[in-house]
């Protein structure tokens, strides 16, 4: 199933984040752009070629976001954002993550 149709949903108390196999399931769904960290979260680099292409973009993420209830951190630079997801509530990885970044990936 492709991810970008999926909805975040909120992880339940408990829940426990992706181990590394479920890890490497659901890397394979998203673009091989995104990086793993140490299990615990996944980064990618998006490039631009100004400042207002890096806002823009910056400002679809944050409106995303609040539609699926799933924020992202970001690092703003001129012509470059970088983007960590994690779920916080599970101290790691959750589908969230990975639904999330198919989405950004289509914006």
């Amino acid at each position: 199933m492709d991810l970008s149709t999926k909805k975040c949903v909120p992880c339940e108390g408990g829940t426990p984040a992706f181990d590394p196999k479920q890890i490497a399931e659901y890397r394979e769904k998203i673009d091989e752009s995104w990086n793993v960290i140490e299990y615990k979260k996944i980064v990618k680099e998006y490039h631009f070629k100004n400042y207002k292409q890096t806002i823009d973009f910056v400002n679809k993420v944050a409106i995303l976001s609040e539609k699926e209830n799933h924020h992202p951190v970001m690092h703003v630079y001129y012509g470059k954002v970088v983007i960590e997801l994690w779920t916080h509530s599970v101290n790691g990885l959750s589908e969230n993550d990975f639904i999330l970044a198919a989405k950004i990936d289509k914006l």
